[in-house]
């Protein structure tokens, strides 16, 4: 189900298709960034001698203040990225199961399709891998090709509209963020949030920036006419 707000280019008329990875092409309730959140405090402990108290508020003043934990540890200890990015992303995948009806709307859906992700292209091949869906997607672009800027720095959507060569006029893009949704709003770009992830009570569906509300996102991808030629 989806609860359409009426703004934006009508779909049959997108001519690009842009997905967040993580809690928008699975459902939250998988909770891999609980994995991930564990990992980043462990890191952190690790790497400046904290206790875990100390390490997770730590998390948290960088998440705040920079966009992300890893955005942070680079600005204030030097961290070379490579080395956390592959050990916060080490986890267990096998919550991500097949996604046969996902498959089938991507399948069905024209336009192209591309991964815009604050995770690396590592993370995300892996998880497309076991989602059954990796053959449809022309392109990722993570926060390593955003130079570290995670969404939503509106630089880092600059740079993606720039490599991919979109016209955000024809594209739509599909958040379990909403606030990662306004910079794509301001560019023209359609834009699609999905309820059910971390501070989801928080959103205002009616928002200027969210033109779709999607609750079952193979159900609304199957949903798009075809163009008319």
């Amino acid at each position: 189900m989806s609860h359409v707000t009426r703004r934006g280019r009508p779909l049959h008329e997108i001519e690009t298709w842009v997905f967040d990875l993580d809690n928008t092409l699975y459902p939250p309730s998988i909770r891999l960034f609980d994995q991930i959140e564990v990992r980043m405090v462990s890191f952190i402990q690790a790497e400046l001698g904290l206790d875990i108290e100390a390490a997770h508020a730590l998390r948290q003043e960088y998440l705040r203040r920079y966009g992300t934990t890893l955005r942070g540890m680079m600005s204030e200890h030097g961290l070379a990225p490579e080395y956390f990015l592959d050990y916060v992303h080490a986890i267990d995948l096998s919550a991500v199961a097949p996604a046969p009806e996902l498959e089938a709307a991507l399948a069905k859906l024209s336009g192209r399709k591309l991964i815009f992700t604050n995770a690396d292209v590592g993370h995300a091949e892996r998880v497309l891998d076991r989602l059954g869906v990796a053959r449809h997607f022309e392109g990722i672009f993570d926060v390593v090709a955003a130079d570290y800027r995670p969404k939503p720095d509106r630089i880092a959507y600059a740079a993606f509209v720039e490599r991919h060569g979109i016209d955000p006029r024809c594209a739509a893009m599909i958040e379990d963020q909403a606030r990662n949704l306004e910079p794509a709003h301001v560019l023209g770009m359609t834009t699609a949030w999905i309820p059910g992830g971390p501070h989801s009570s928080e959103v205002d569906p009616n928002a200027p920036h969210i033109h779709h509300v999607v609750e079952n996102l193979a159900a609304w991808l199957a949903g798009v006419k075809p163009a008319k030629v």
